[in-house]
């Protein structure tokens, strides 16, 4: 073993980071969304600041090496490390390159590159389950019904907004429930959503019982024979027992109207959270049971690797990367594709 892998992992306290969520989708954010909605990043380029952590002089360095040593080995390692790639999955990356090394097919930088790409693609692929292809195979009366999950300031009213655009753009009706009733900026946030895709937004007033609001969607989504329904909920953290006891109650109330809704239990994720994120994701995933992740703001961290931590640490599909701001810039995940803009 190489580098931090050799060192026995402390035990640090994780602290949550909490971080307050936009209050309201202002005109700067939908004049933006406007600009980027038809010339999405390239997802190379999304992902730059991950890349530059992983990545930057690694290619020169590769090139002066003509045979692959500890020296190599260990510079890779740490470079994983810094790009939150994290230590068990650090570890199987490495492990299996030290395998191919040893069996004589890697031989060289040029080999150890390509299977380094082989790798990598290996532990994402697993992730790799679109919702899209969920929601067609899943037998269900209309509506299917996706709950939005996660805490403050990962991104969950503005990622609902551009996953109802994803869904409209296949040819979709949806309709959206407006279930963080905690916050009236909350509700006006997502009918800002809602009227930017022309699409029905069911809310009450501030501080409405959010099941009884969901609920009430779903019924009238069922009656008029909508597609999908996207429920947004509070942010919270996974140790506030009384939030997360409130949607154990709205998945209960809504198993009254079907007994496998929700049929999808999506948490946000803010890939700037890096190890403390995961740990949350966990705990979410204990509390009221999970079906998949949207991981957002890889544009703005050089986490990026945290895909290779959930991959390695949790059964669960990622569903959706977000890459920028523009309305587009939600995208199904494709596991092969990350790989490849990654080491670009």
């Amino acid at each position: 073993m190489f580098g931090f892998i050799k060192r026995k992992q402390k035990k640090t306290a994780v602290a949550d980071k909490v971080i307050a969520e936009n209050s309201s989708l202002t005109d700067s954010a939908l004049a933006n969304s406007d600009i980027t909605q038809d010339n999405s990043a390239d997802l190379s380029q999304s992902l730059e600041k991950t890349k530059r952590t992983f990545s930057d002089g690694m290619a020169d360095f590769f090139l002066g090496k003509k045979s692959i040593d500890d020296e190599l080995l260990e510079e890779l390692e740490t470079r994983l490390l810094k790009a939150d790639v994290g230590i068990d999955a650090t570890t199987t990356i490495i492990n299996e390159l030290q395998l191919n090394i040893s069996r004589k097919v890697i031989s060289d930088a040029e080999s150890l590159q390509l299977k380094l790409a082989e790798i990598m693609k290996s532990i994402l692929t697993p992730c790799e389950q679109p919702l899209s292809t969920v929601i067609e195979n899943t037998e269900t009366d209309k509506p299917f019904v996706i709950l939005v999950v996660g805490i403050n300031g990962a991104g969950k009213t503005t990622s609902i907004g551009k996953l109802a655009n994803h869904f409209l753009t296949q040819g979709k009706s949806i309709m959206l429930a407006a279930g963080d009733t905690f916050r009236a900026a909350a509700v006006e946030q997502l009918q800002a959503w809602g009227e930017r895709n022309n699409v029905p937004v069911v809310s009450q007033g501030t501080g409405a019982d959010p099941a009884s609001v969901i609920f009430d969607a779903v019924e009238s989504a069922s009656s008029k024979n909508i597609d999908i329904v996207i429920a947004d909920t509070a942010g919270r953290l996974h140790t506030q027992d009384n939030l997360m006891d409130e949607l154990a109650k709205i998945k209960r109330v809504l198993g009254k109207i079907d007994p496998n809704a929700p049929h999808e239990t999506l948490i946000v994720m803010d890939a700037g959270f890096g190890q403390n994120a995961l740990h949350q994701v966990q705990q979410f995933n204990d509390s009221i049971g999970l079906t998949g992740l949207a991981v957002t703001k890889l544009d703005g961290t050089a986490k990026g690797g945290i895909l290779f931590s959930i991959a390695n640490t949790l059964n669960l599909p990622v569903r959706f990367i977000g890459v920028g701001e523009g309305i587009n810039d939600l995208r199904p995940f494709n596991a092969s594709e990350f790989v490849d803009a990654l080491l670009e």
